[in-house]
């Protein structure tokens, strides 16, 4: 199959042929049409299967058709729960809409606002953003929801964890008939809860079952340690793998710095 067969316009497969791809995704295959027929989704799909871009293509197909709005509301809303994922997701959105009129920005905590509500006032099509910056923002009066069309939560299943309440509020602040493109890597009871309040009955649920492919060749080992003894088992496990390569995640900025 190709990207083409799915009915994206000439401008983003122009775009997606420029960052290298040549064939759909599962999840893309079953996303990207869905999508563009104007349907609310869930999609289960793990990190790494190119559900990005089973969002924002067709995302940015139907914010393109028509003559983009003089002031430029904010039409489409991205939602990730850390800035890392906003950043990323962003930078997507900016390479597929390379050779489309549709303006973006991506919004997140922990750095000054003014560079963010500037561009915010000077219009903005598609916009990226962690909840509680967003919620910032929307009480100082300093953007709107009520014009949104599109709204996307990325890694919705980790953003119903500790920012429930934040998107909660967002899903009341949007209009009803906004669109819900809800994108996890597990199903929570709490999911299925969101699906039931806020999506529409005739939301259609899809699965790609990348798990196998996605880990492929790996081998997965862990060890119990008590939490005082955890640094010292790490830089052990180091030590005895110098010159090799690997990465690390941690919970907190703290964590990592130390």
């Amino acid at each position: 199959m190709s990207f083409k067969s799915l009915g994206l316009s000439k401008a983003l497969l122009d775009a997606v042929s420029k960052q290298g791809y040549t064939s759909p995704s599962p999840i893309q295959q079953k996303a990207i049409p869905l999508i563009l027929e104007r349907k609310d989704i869930l999609a289960s799909a793990q990190t790494g299967t190119g559900k990005t871009a089973g969002f924002t293509l067709p995302m940015l197909q139907i914010l393109s058709q028509g003559q983009p709005l003089r002031k430029r509301p904010i039409r489409a809303l991205v939602l990730t729960p850390t800035r890392e994922l906003a950043a990323q997701v962003h930078s997507n959105v900016k390479s597929y809409s390379e050779f489309l009129d549709i303006r973006s920005t991506v919004i997140f905590g922990g750095v000054n606002q003014r560079p963010q509500v500037a561009t915010l006032r000077n219009g903005v099509d598609i916009l990226v953003a962690t909840p509680g910056r967003l919620l910032d923002l929307q009480n100082q009066g300093l953007l709107s929801l009520s014009n949104i069309e599109i709204l996307v939560l990325d890694e919705a299943d980790e953003m119903m964890g500790a920012l429930h309440t934040e998107v909660e509020t967002i899903f009341k602040e949007i209009p009803k008939t906004t669109r819900t493109l809800l994108f996890t890597a597990t199903m929570p009871g709490v999911i299925k809860q969101l699906v039931q309040n806020y999506l529409s009955k005739n939301a259609v649920t899809i699965e790609a079952d990348m798990a196998t492919i996605g880990h492929q060749g790996i081998l997965h080992q862990y060890t119990v340690v008590e939490p005082i003894e955890k640094l010292d088992v790490l830089l052990h496990f180091l030590y005895a793998r110098e010159g090799q390569k690997g990465i690390i995640f941690c919970k907190t900025k703290a964590a990592v710095n130390k």
